[in-house]
Protein backbone atom coordinates (compact mmCIF):
# COMPACT_ATOMS: atom_id res chain seq x y z
CA UNK A 1 0.00 0.00 0.00
CA UNK A 2 1.14 3.39 -0.53
CA UNK A 3 2.04 5.42 2.43
CA UNK A 4 1.54 8.95 3.01
CA UNK A 5 3.50 10.64 5.04
CA UNK A 6 3.20 14.47 5.88
CA UNK A 7 6.29 16.80 4.75
CA UNK A 8 6.88 18.22 8.27
CA UNK A 9 9.77 18.23 10.10
CA UNK A 10 11.12 14.90 8.79
CA UNK A 11 11.94 17.31 5.68
CA UNK A 12 14.18 19.67 7.50
CA UNK A 13 17.12 16.76 8.68
CA UNK A 14 17.31 16.27 5.13
CA UNK A 15 17.53 19.39 3.83
CA UNK A 16 19.86 20.25 6.12
CA UNK A 17 21.76 16.99 5.65
CA UNK A 18 22.03 17.48 1.69
CA UNK A 19 22.50 20.96 1.58
CA UNK A 20 23.45 23.22 4.36
CA UNK A 21 21.66 26.04 6.42
CA UNK A 22 23.95 28.58 4.31
CA UNK A 23 22.43 27.46 0.87
CA UNK A 24 19.11 27.35 2.47
CA UNK A 25 19.67 31.04 3.48
CA UNK A 26 20.77 32.01 -0.41
CA UNK A 27 17.91 33.46 -2.47
CA UNK A 28 17.66 30.90 -5.43
CA UNK A 29 16.74 32.08 -8.67
CA UNK A 30 15.37 29.87 -11.75
CA UNK A 31 17.69 27.83 -13.83
CA UNK A 32 15.13 27.67 -16.79
CA UNK A 33 16.59 26.81 -20.97
CA UNK A 34 17.14 30.40 -22.25
CA UNK A 35 14.25 30.48 -24.32
CA UNK A 36 11.89 30.82 -21.02
CA UNK A 37 11.52 33.87 -18.72
CA UNK A 38 10.73 34.08 -15.29
CA UNK A 39 9.64 37.58 -14.41
CA UNK A 40 7.17 37.20 -11.14
CA UNK A 41 10.47 34.57 -9.08
CA UNK A 42 8.03 31.58 -9.20
CA UNK A 43 11.26 29.08 -10.76
CA UNK A 44 8.78 28.28 -13.37
CA UNK A 45 8.40 29.87 -17.52
CA UNK A 46 6.29 32.32 -17.65
CA UNK A 47 3.62 32.19 -19.81
CA UNK A 48 4.42 34.06 -23.72
CA UNK A 49 3.34 37.66 -23.74
CA UNK A 50 2.70 37.56 -27.40
CA UNK A 51 -1.27 36.18 -27.39
CA UNK A 52 -0.35 34.54 -30.71
CA UNK A 53 2.08 32.65 -29.05
CA UNK A 54 -0.43 30.66 -26.80
CA UNK A 55 -1.53 27.33 -27.75
CA UNK A 56 -5.23 26.27 -27.53
CA UNK A 57 -5.07 22.63 -29.19
CA UNK A 58 -8.14 20.52 -30.49
CA UNK A 59 -6.39 17.59 -28.80
CA UNK A 60 -4.65 17.18 -25.85
CA UNK A 61 -1.76 14.67 -25.59
CA UNK A 62 -1.30 13.31 -21.75
CA UNK A 63 1.93 11.17 -20.38
CA UNK A 64 2.36 9.61 -17.35
CA UNK A 65 6.24 8.70 -16.18
CA UNK A 66 7.81 5.70 -17.72
CA UNK A 67 6.99 2.62 -16.30
CA UNK A 68 7.63 -0.64 -16.65
CA UNK A 69 3.82 -1.98 -18.78
CA UNK A 70 2.38 1.37 -20.49
CA UNK A 71 -0.40 -0.42 -22.02
CA UNK A 72 -1.54 -1.16 -18.56
CA UNK A 73 -1.41 2.32 -17.22
CA UNK A 74 -2.93 3.52 -20.54
CA UNK A 75 -6.25 1.72 -18.81
CA UNK A 76 -5.86 2.88 -15.34
CA UNK A 77 -5.71 6.13 -16.48
CA UNK A 78 -8.62 5.97 -19.01
CA UNK A 79 -11.33 6.85 -15.90
CA UNK A 80 -9.50 10.61 -15.66
CA UNK A 81 -8.56 10.76 -19.30
CA UNK A 82 -12.34 11.15 -19.73
CA UNK A 83 -13.03 13.27 -16.84
CA UNK A 84 -10.80 15.62 -18.71
CA UNK A 85 -12.05 15.67 -21.80
CA UNK A 86 -15.50 16.28 -20.55
CA UNK A 87 -13.92 19.47 -18.19
CA UNK A 88 -12.15 20.71 -21.20
CA UNK A 89 -14.56 19.88 -23.94
CA UNK A 90 -11.12 18.58 -25.82
CA UNK A 91 -10.22 15.23 -27.13
CA UNK A 92 -7.04 13.92 -24.65
CA UNK A 93 -5.06 11.61 -26.21
CA UNK A 94 -2.95 9.34 -23.76
CA UNK A 95 0.67 8.84 -24.96
CA UNK A 96 3.00 6.23 -23.77
CA UNK A 97 6.17 7.12 -22.87
CA UNK A 98 9.52 5.28 -22.94
CA UNK A 99 12.09 7.16 -20.69
CA UNK A 100 12.29 10.10 -18.76
CA UNK A 101 14.17 11.94 -21.89
CA UNK A 102 11.67 11.26 -24.33
CA UNK A 103 8.63 12.85 -21.60
CA UNK A 104 10.80 15.71 -21.92
CA UNK A 105 11.83 16.13 -24.51
CA UNK A 106 7.85 15.27 -26.02
CA UNK A 107 6.44 18.61 -24.11
CA UNK A 108 9.57 20.25 -24.77
CA UNK A 109 8.95 20.06 -28.73
CA UNK A 110 5.26 20.70 -28.07
CA UNK A 111 4.33 17.75 -28.59
CA UNK A 112 2.72 17.09 -25.31
CA UNK A 113 0.51 19.31 -23.01
CA UNK A 114 -0.07 17.84 -19.80
CA UNK A 115 2.60 15.23 -17.63
CA UNK A 116 3.09 13.22 -14.82
CA UNK A 117 6.86 13.56 -14.63
CA UNK A 118 8.88 11.71 -11.96
CA UNK A 119 10.53 13.38 -8.63
CA UNK A 120 14.12 13.48 -10.00
CA UNK A 121 13.12 14.40 -13.44
CA UNK A 122 10.60 17.19 -12.87
CA UNK A 123 13.33 20.20 -12.93
CA UNK A 124 14.05 18.98 -15.85
CA UNK A 125 11.14 19.00 -17.09
CA UNK A 126 10.48 22.99 -15.59
CA UNK A 127 14.14 23.97 -16.77
CA UNK A 128 14.40 22.61 -20.47
CA UNK A 129 10.59 22.64 -21.34
CA UNK A 130 8.62 25.01 -19.81
CA UNK A 131 6.68 22.47 -17.90
CA UNK A 132 5.08 24.14 -14.64
CA UNK A 133 3.54 21.70 -12.34
CA UNK A 134 0.62 22.26 -10.20
CA UNK A 135 -0.60 19.22 -8.58
CA UNK A 136 0.73 15.55 -6.69
CA UNK A 137 -1.73 12.99 -5.80
CA UNK A 138 -2.75 12.92 -2.42
CA UNK A 139 -4.63 11.65 0.66
CA UNK A 140 -8.22 13.68 2.20
CA UNK A 141 -5.40 15.21 4.70
CA UNK A 142 -3.40 16.92 2.56
CA UNK A 143 -0.63 14.47 3.25
CA UNK A 144 1.51 13.37 0.43
CA UNK A 145 4.75 11.36 -0.09
CA UNK A 146 7.04 8.30 -0.78
CA UNK A 147 10.37 7.02 1.07
CA UNK A 148 13.47 6.28 -0.47
CA UNK A 149 14.01 2.64 0.58
CA UNK A 150 17.02 -0.09 0.15
CA UNK A 151 15.71 -3.43 -0.65
CA UNK A 152 17.94 -6.88 -0.48
CA UNK A 153 17.11 -10.42 -0.61
CA UNK A 154 15.07 -11.56 2.95
CA UNK A 155 18.23 -14.10 3.64
CA UNK A 156 21.25 -11.42 2.41
CA UNK A 157 23.76 -10.46 4.72
CA UNK A 158 23.16 -6.99 4.02
CA UNK A 159 22.18 -5.57 7.33
CA UNK A 160 22.99 -2.01 7.17
CA UNK A 161 23.60 0.25 4.27
CA UNK A 162 27.51 -0.08 4.87
CA UNK A 163 27.33 -4.29 4.10
CA UNK A 164 26.71 -2.94 0.38
CA UNK A 165 30.39 -2.42 -0.31
CA UNK A 166 31.82 -4.61 -3.11
CA UNK A 167 28.05 -6.00 -3.33
CA UNK A 168 26.45 -5.51 -6.47
CA UNK A 169 23.89 -3.16 -6.21
CA UNK A 170 21.20 -1.14 -8.72
CA UNK A 171 20.91 2.40 -9.54
CA UNK A 172 17.55 3.24 -11.56
CA UNK A 173 18.80 5.81 -13.88
CA UNK A 174 20.63 9.05 -13.86
CA UNK A 175 17.98 11.61 -13.36
CA UNK A 176 16.04 9.63 -10.68
CA UNK A 177 15.91 11.45 -7.02
CA UNK A 178 15.03 8.10 -5.03
CA UNK A 179 16.72 5.93 -7.69
CA UNK A 180 19.92 7.89 -7.92
CA UNK A 181 20.46 11.24 -6.56
CA UNK A 182 19.28 10.84 -2.77
CA UNK A 183 21.04 8.00 -2.70
CA UNK A 184 24.80 9.63 -3.85
CA UNK A 185 23.73 12.10 -1.69
CA UNK A 186 23.03 10.77 1.59
CA UNK A 187 25.00 7.30 1.38
CA UNK A 188 27.87 8.86 2.22
CA UNK A 189 26.43 9.55 5.95
CA UNK A 190 25.32 5.97 6.32
CA UNK A 191 28.94 4.61 5.54
CA UNK A 192 28.77 3.99 2.22
CA UNK A 193 30.06 6.05 -1.63
CA UNK A 194 28.13 5.26 -4.58
CA UNK A 195 30.88 4.60 -7.19
CA UNK A 196 33.62 4.34 -4.81
CA UNK A 197 32.38 1.13 -2.30
CA UNK A 198 30.82 -0.35 -4.99
CA UNK A 199 29.96 -0.13 -8.89
CA UNK A 200 26.72 1.37 -9.76
CA UNK A 201 24.45 -0.34 -12.09
CA UNK A 202 21.74 1.42 -14.03
CA UNK A 203 19.08 -0.96 -14.25
CA UNK A 204 16.51 1.70 -16.15
CA UNK A 205 13.49 1.59 -13.80
CA UNK A 206 12.40 1.21 -10.51
CA UNK A 207 10.76 -2.11 -11.57
CA UNK A 208 13.64 -3.34 -12.71
CA UNK A 209 15.67 -2.54 -10.00
CA UNK A 210 12.80 -4.49 -7.64
CA UNK A 211 12.75 -7.57 -9.84
CA UNK A 212 16.11 -8.01 -10.26
CA UNK A 213 16.94 -8.01 -6.71
CA UNK A 214 14.14 -10.57 -6.50
CA UNK A 215 15.83 -12.41 -9.17
CA UNK A 216 19.32 -12.35 -7.79
CA UNK A 217 20.87 -10.18 -10.48
CA UNK A 218 21.29 -7.24 -7.64
CA UNK A 219 22.33 -7.83 -4.04
CA UNK A 220 20.60 -4.53 -3.72
CA UNK A 221 18.45 -1.70 -4.50
CA UNK A 222 17.67 2.12 -3.85
CA UNK A 223 13.75 2.53 -4.94
CA UNK A 224 10.90 4.51 -4.57
CA UNK A 225 7.99 2.83 -2.19
CA UNK A 226 5.49 3.96 -3.72
CA UNK A 227 6.44 1.88 -6.64
CA UNK A 228 7.46 -1.65 -4.95
CA UNK A 229 4.23 -0.64 -3.11
CA UNK A 230 2.38 -0.73 -6.11
CA UNK A 231 4.07 -4.23 -7.23
CA UNK A 232 3.80 -5.78 -4.60
CA UNK A 233 -0.33 -5.06 -4.82
CA UNK A 234 -0.35 -6.30 -8.61
CA UNK A 235 1.65 -9.45 -6.99
CA UNK A 236 4.48 -8.99 -9.35
CA UNK A 237 6.73 -10.14 -6.69
CA UNK A 238 6.67 -11.76 -2.97
CA UNK A 239 7.05 -9.58 -0.10
CA UNK A 240 8.65 -12.40 1.85
CA UNK A 241 11.09 -12.76 -0.24
CA UNK A 242 13.07 -9.33 0.26
CA UNK A 243 14.02 -7.25 3.46
CA UNK A 244 13.85 -3.36 3.89
CA UNK A 245 17.64 -1.89 4.62
CA UNK A 246 17.24 1.13 4.86
CA UNK A 247 14.63 3.91 4.22
CA UNK A 248 14.80 7.56 4.01
CA UNK A 249 12.17 10.79 5.24
CA UNK A 250 9.78 11.10 2.89
CA UNK A 251 9.86 13.41 -0.86
CA UNK A 252 7.28 14.72 -3.32
CA UNK A 253 6.14 12.15 -5.56
CA UNK A 254 5.51 12.60 -8.89
CA UNK A 255 4.45 16.20 -9.91
CA UNK A 256 1.05 16.95 -12.59
CA UNK A 257 1.89 19.59 -14.97
CA UNK A 258 1.28 21.51 -18.42
CA UNK A 259 3.20 23.42 -20.85
CA UNK A 260 3.46 27.21 -19.91
CA UNK A 261 2.39 28.20 -23.26
CA UNK A 262 -0.98 26.96 -23.30
CA UNK A 263 -3.83 29.21 -23.26
CA UNK A 264 -5.03 30.73 -19.53
CA UNK A 265 -8.10 29.57 -19.81
CA UNK A 266 -7.46 25.72 -20.83
CA UNK A 267 -4.89 26.00 -17.89
CA UNK A 268 -8.13 26.87 -15.66
CA UNK A 269 -9.61 24.11 -17.13
CA UNK A 270 -6.96 21.68 -16.83
CA UNK A 271 -6.41 22.25 -12.75
CA UNK A 272 -10.28 22.31 -12.55
CA UNK A 273 -10.41 18.59 -13.72
CA UNK A 274 -7.45 17.53 -11.86
CA UNK A 275 -9.08 19.23 -8.46
CA UNK A 276 -12.55 17.87 -9.15
CA UNK A 277 -11.68 14.11 -9.91
CA UNK A 278 -12.63 11.51 -7.65
CA UNK A 279 -10.64 8.77 -7.33
CA UNK A 280 -12.94 6.68 -5.60
CA UNK A 281 -14.35 3.53 -7.53
CA UNK A 282 -11.74 4.02 -10.50
CA UNK A 283 -8.92 1.71 -11.65
CA UNK A 284 -6.75 5.21 -10.75
CA UNK A 285 -8.12 4.87 -7.35
CA UNK A 286 -7.26 0.95 -7.19
CA UNK A 287 -3.21 1.30 -9.08
CA UNK A 288 -2.59 4.33 -6.43
CA UNK A 289 -3.81 3.24 -3.02
CA UNK A 290 -3.67 5.75 -0.09
CA UNK A 291 -4.56 8.90 -2.17
CA UNK A 292 -8.04 10.27 -2.92
CA UNK A 293 -7.68 13.37 -4.85
CA UNK A 294 -4.85 15.89 -6.44
CA UNK A 295 -3.45 18.76 -3.95
CA UNK A 296 -2.67 21.62 -5.62
CA UNK A 297 1.22 22.50 -5.13
CA UNK A 298 3.97 24.51 -6.42
CA UNK A 299 7.26 23.63 -8.36
CA UNK A 300 9.10 26.48 -5.84
CA UNK A 301 7.90 25.18 -2.62
CA UNK A 302 7.55 21.40 -2.81
CA UNK A 303 10.56 20.78 -5.28
CA UNK A 304 13.04 22.88 -2.70
CA UNK A 305 14.34 19.80 -1.07
CA UNK A 306 15.00 17.90 -4.77
CA UNK A 307 16.73 21.22 -6.13
CA UNK A 308 18.87 20.32 -3.09
CA UNK A 309 19.70 16.90 -3.89
CA UNK A 310 20.61 17.85 -7.20
CA UNK A 311 22.37 20.75 -6.24
CA UNK A 312 24.52 18.77 -3.78
CA UNK A 313 25.17 15.95 -6.62
CA UNK A 314 26.34 18.49 -8.82
CA UNK A 315 23.15 18.18 -11.55
CA UNK A 316 22.71 20.92 -14.19
CA UNK A 317 19.41 21.30 -16.33
CA UNK A 318 20.99 20.83 -20.02
CA UNK A 319 20.21 19.09 -22.97
CA UNK A 320 23.47 16.96 -22.22
CA UNK A 321 22.06 15.87 -18.60
CA UNK A 322 18.70 15.01 -19.98
CA UNK A 323 20.44 12.72 -22.68
CA UNK A 324 22.43 11.44 -20.58
CA UNK A 325 19.84 10.17 -18.25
Amino acid sequence: MLRQTALGTTFLATLALVAGSAFAQETETAALDSQYTDADGDLVADAPEDPSALKDPDTLVFAYTPVEDPAIYEDIWNPFIEHLEEVTGKDVQFFAVQSNSAEVEAMRSGRLHIAGFSTGPTPFAVNLAGAVPFAIMGGDDGQFGYKLQIYTQADSDIKEVADMAGKRIAHTSPTSNSGNLAPRALFPDLGIVPDEDYEVTYSGSHDQSMLGVVAGDYDAAPVASEVVDRMAERGLYDPADVRIVWESDPFPTTSYGYAHDLAPELKKKIEEAFFSFDFAGTALGEEFTGVSKFIPITYKDQWKVIRQIQKANGVEYTPEGLAAE
